[in-house]
């Protein structure tokens, strides 16, 4: 095991991954920007080194910055958490250069996966089932109306280099094709620095399922199971559940064949998910693969009691998996809502600002709350809104709803605007309740899950 590594992230995943460490007596090294330099993640790692101004680019993104400082602090690994470098194959190569142990899988991997267009291409080589849709980037506007006419509408133009629901269009009608294609294309560059997009044919009523892989260097790969992340806004999650409400165990286990099929077709290493998208009729497609740990884990470690930060130090430092696929087993259901600073009625604007009061729920067994925030700590505007998770788990799914009701009943916070009335108009839902959800729920629902919460 690693005697010391550097978190090359921020927030509440920052301080999962040190709180992840201290118990297994591994020393951590916090990053920060010069305004960061009071989040929580500095002050409980063991130590801290400024990296850069509040810009990501200067900081959070800069890679000589970072591997300096793990060469600084003598770190032996690097944890990339989610978002930032986190899927970045040159930051991974970079750190194998410099013989300093990137917890993830390998640059190679997280280059072929990062393309989504060549991802496709491998699975459907490997024999993965995947959206009907166009095998390579589309390169001009002539060949994306072939394509769209092949499959008919509605499709859905997406970046090859995609990821956080960006350069993304749902295009339901020709006459709409030409400006989505270069809207599409726009953003993608802007986003990724490159502008190559594919198509798919466009699943109506579908819901959002992946699955969570664990993969050692000794050719052991397993999964566990999946979680439900059908409730999306604008192609970004809001409330996550493991396991899904609509998943038989036939196919829970055909999944889970499926999951490993692609791993495998990558030669995967790490902690992983498998993303798939499952119509009303139950067949399921795969759609891409993150080589990260995700937000949404905490759900997984919840339903299966196995701490997925931990595997990942583990199968970093060598180790192999002493969790086999017979090993796991659903206990229960778990339900991740995120917490974000931002103002649900206003359009979901960001709410930066000082938190004059904080009161976080406690108080139950199956109860879990990850967060960065403290009493007088000020929500920075220059990233992500999210500021915790709220986590809970019960015997049935009903249970777990309801335990998140109370939980989100007693989370109080002032100074700053939050979708917490959001997420429990969501818990309130009838459709939501009955586990009728697909990825367009919250879109047609925006208006009633928008009302502040009465009483």
């Amino acid at each position: 095991m690693f005697n010391k590594i550097l978190i090359a992230n921020r927030g509440e995943i920052a301080v999962r991954i040190i709180r992840a460490c201290k118990e297994m007596g591994v020393k951590t090294v916090a990053v920060y920007s010069d305004k960061d330099k009071n989040s929580l993640h500095t002050l409980l790692a063991d130590e801290a080194v400024c990296i850069g101004p509040h810009k990501a680019s200067d900081s959070y993104l800069n890679m000589y910055n970072i591997i300096s400082a793990a060469c600084l602090t003598k770190s032996q690994a690097i944890h990339p958490g989610f978002g930032f470098l986190a899927e970045n194959f040159v930051f991974a190569a970079m750190c194998k250069e410099c013989n300093i142990k990137f917890i993830g899988p390998s640059a190679e991997t997280i280059e072929m996966m990062g393309d989504k267009s060549k991802a496709r291409k491998i699975m459907i080589d490997s024999g993965v089932r995947v959206i009907p849709g166009s095998e390579n980037i589309i390169e001009s506007l002539d060949t994306a109306y072939n394509i769209a006419n092949e499959y008919k509408y509605p499709i859905i133009i997406k970046a090859s280099a995609g990821g956080g629901g960006k350069g993304i269009r749902i295009v339901r009608r020709e006459q709409d094709l030409e400006q989505s294609f270069y809207q599409s294309k726009q953003e993608a560059k802007a986003s990724f620095g490159d502008g190559s997009v594919y198509i798919e044919k466009f699943i109506e009523g579908a819901r959002h399922i992946e699955v969570q892989i664990l993969a050692d260097e000794h050719n052991n790969i397993i999964h566990l199971c999946e979680r439900d992340c059908s409730l999306q806004r604008r192609n970004q999650k809001v409330l996550e559940e493991a396991p899904s409400p609509a998943i038989s165990d036939e196919k829970r286990r055909l999944l889970g064949e499926e999951a490993i099929k692609a791993a495998k077709a990558c030669n995967y290493e790490n902690a992983g998910t498998v993303e798939f998208l499952y119509d009303i009729n139950g067949n399921f497609y795969f759609m891409e693969m993150n080589t990260r740990i995700q937000v949404e884990h905490p759900v997984t470690e919840m339903a299966t009691n196995i701490d997925i930060v931990k595997e990942q130090l583990k199968i970093a430092s060598g180790e192999r998996l002493l969790i086999s696929q017979k090993d796991i087993a659903l206990h229960g259901h778990a339900i991740e809502c995120r917490i974000n600073a931002e103002n649900p009625e206003k359009n979901f604007a960001p709410s930066p600002g000082k938190i004059s009061f904080l009161s976080l729920p406690y108080g139950c067994l199956g109860l879990r709350v990850d967060s960065f925030v403290y009493q007088g700590y000020s929500i920075l505007p220059y990233y992500d809104s999210m500021i915790a998770k709220v986590i809970t788990h019960g015997k049935d799914r009903n249970e777990a709803i309801e335990k998140m009701k109370r939980a989100l009943s007693e989370f109080v916070i002032e100074g700053i605007d939050t979708n917490i009335d959001f997420q429990i108009n969501i818990l309130n839902n009838e459709n939501f309740k009955k586990g009728n959800v697909d990825t367009s729920f919250l879109e047609n629902n925006l208006a009633s899950l928008k009302a502040p919460v009465l009483g």
